[in-house]
């Protein structure tokens, strides 16, 4: 049985999730701040292991952003990242009745497109407000 709780996680737990799904890891000094700046975040254990976590970021009044929606691989297609967005959007429409006119995106990965339209997600252009864009890290000049 998966326990989903609404919580910050260690930073180790965080890193070794990321590490799991193909992200890599981060310094755990950076991943505490990180959190610092969390707005909501809700993990999903089996047990102690951590299997899955989402976050949201944002100033939670205008904007708000659904980062780092991961689940282990051997746990996905078992309803767990669907239980966690469940989670994510209950926090949002808590926020709604505070913001009535707070905006909810998030950037799918490749291939994950079809699990976020049954949240009722939207591509920016089907809705005609162009692309998302995002800055390309730039190189260190030497």
């Amino acid at each position: 049985m998966i326990d989903f709780i609404e919580k910050k996680p260690a930073a180790w737990e965080y890193n070794a999730l990321t590490e799991a799904v193909g992200w890599g890891s981060e310094p755990e000094h950076l991943i505490d701040e990180m959190f610092e700046n969390t707005l909501y975040s809700v993990c999903a254990y089996d047990g102690e292991k951590m299997v899955g976590f989402a976050r949201i970021v944002g100033d939670g009044i205008l904007f708000a952003y659904i980062q780092d929606v991961m689940v282990l691989p051997e746990y996905q297609g078992n309803h767990v990242g669907s239980c966690l967005m469940e989670y994510i959007l209950g926090e949002i429409s808590r926020r709604t009745v505070i913001s009535p006119a707070i905006r909810t995106y998030l950037g799918a990965s490749v291939g994950k497109e079809g699990f976020y339209r049954k949240f009722g997600f939207v591509t920016r252009e089907e809705l005609g407000l162009g692309a998302g864009m995002i800055l390309k890290k730039r190189l260190k000049s030497k």
